[in-house]
């Protein structure tokens, strides 16, 4: 449908909406604003009988101002998304969080944001409007609900009457392509389509020990759902004749054939060009040895500030690659990218700094404890992450009991006598 309007705006209507008459007039004032808005349309969810109401006598309610009057609004369900709302004074101060009220049924865009996120995916039968609300929100996206008029839906949606069979297809496929979805945090041990974080690791002039040390601490943390860079000057490793061991790429090819194996590793000459679809890139030089849980306490940390930039230094640095920890949130990036085109570096930071916020935050708390040292308290975070994965590693078990239970009872027959007459010897 997209795809053979020419409109300047999109603005999508569920085919079971009945919008008030001010409603595509109120969503156009935003983008009149601005180019990187979207406007959410309020709705409220009724019954709906069809022989009670002729599509001539509608349009004639509608038509003079009286759409309000329809339905009883007392009787009517309000949408979920207005307690976020709500909850965030109008999405002010949801952060990450505004993309997910973007769900459908009625809100608009301007074409070229719609374009530059991908528009629809195909393959996405149910769960489309989550995931395709998130690659807006990864262009750098401004979410604005737009309460001034509403709609009604008439019927209930399908998440309302099927909701546990609904949210079973759906968790795979969004999962898959949406890092931050809920479902997707229940199996923090698996790795996805879409990583959480593109890791680039720069390996100039660093040696094999030093580069092992933190990509393996990267590889074997808490975030297996990250995909790594490593910056180095590959396309000089030949077969050309050689001193094995005086080679002066020795570290470089050491390096590739330690970890050319594994399928999260990639091997770059230049930093990556960045994925729209991953939330953050965390920049590093070989060395540092991170703790087990650095990635997801940097994307907590700068999460809990709402900043578009996190820089944690490093203590005891010798090289300038070495000394800092830098991750950044691609939304913040991709906006700024917009509002100022040929703003690079230093430049693009400050426009980051000014929409979103720059953190500073000590390096040393992302950095394992040395050996030898005594072992430091553990965080109440990093138990509560432990205590949910053990939560749902017991939940997976026991559902796996019950089932070869019902299998056990299935195949010997009066198995249950047995065992009530042998408890009660």
């Amino acid at each position: 449908g997209v795809g053979v309007s020419s409109g300047q705006v999109v603005l999508r209507l569920d085919a079971d909406m009945l919008v008030y008459r001010e409603h595509v007039e109120s969503q156009m004032r935003w983008h009149h604003l601005i180019d990187y808005g979207v406007a959410l349309g309020h709705k409220l969810f009724v019954d709906f009988d069809p022989a009670a109401m002729t599509p001539e006598y509608v349009r004639d309610e509608v038509a003079a101002g009286r759409a309000d009057r329809l339905f009883d609004r007392e009787s009517a369900d309000p949408h979920w998304v207005e307690r976020l709302i709500g909850q965030h004074d109008r999405l002010r101060t949801a952060g990450r969080l505004s993309y997910k009220v973007f769900i459908g049924a009625t809100g608009s865009l301007h074409r070229s944001l719609f374009d530059a996120a991908g528009g629809m995916a195909p393959e996405l039968v149910l769960g489309g409007d989550t995931e395709f609300a998130y690659r807006v929100a990864q262009q750098g996206a401004v979410f604005v609900p737009d309460l001034d008029t509403s709609s009604w839906h008439l019927g209930r949606s399908q998440m309302q009457t099927r909701r546990d069979a609904g949210t079973r297809y759906r968790s795979p496929y969004v999962s898959n392509r949406v890092p931050d979805f809920h479902l997707r945090r229940k199996r923090p041990d698996r790795q996805w389509e879409v990583p959480l974080v593109d890791v680039v690791v720069d390996t100039a002039e660093r040696t094999l020990e030093e580069v092992d040390t933190t990509v393996s601490a990267l590889l074997d943390g808490s975030t297996p759902d990250l995909r790594l860079w490593l910056l180095g000057p590959w396309s000089r490793l030949n077969d050309e004749r050689r001193r094995p061991l005086d080679d002066e790429l020795l570290d470089p090819r050491l390096v590739h054939e330690t970890f050319r194996g594994d399928p999260r590793v990639r091997f770059v000459e230049e930093p990556p060009e960045t994925d729209p679809r991953v939330p953050f890139r965390l920049f590093l030089g070989g060395g540092p040895a991170l703790g087990p849980t650095a990635v997801a306490d940097l994307v907590k940390e700068i999460d809990k500030e709402g900043a578009g930039l996190l820089c944690a230094p490093l203590p005891g640095a010798t090289r300038a690659g070495d000394g800092l920890l830098r991750l950044e949130r691609g939304s913040a990036y991709a906006r700024a990218r917009h509002l100022e085109p040929e703003a690079e570096g230093a430049d693009l930071d400050r426009v980051v700094e000014e929409t979103h916020g720059t953190h500073w935050i000590p390096g040393e708390r992302f950095l394992a404890a040395d050996e030898g040292e005594e072992t430091p308290t553990v965080r109440p975070e990093v138990l509560q992450q432990r205590l949910d994965k053990a939560l749902v590693e017991a939940d997976r078990m026991r559902a796996r009991a019950q089932r070869a239970e019902r299998k056990l009872r299935w195949f010997t027959p009066g198995l249950g006598r047995r065992v009530l007459r042998r408890i009660a010897r």
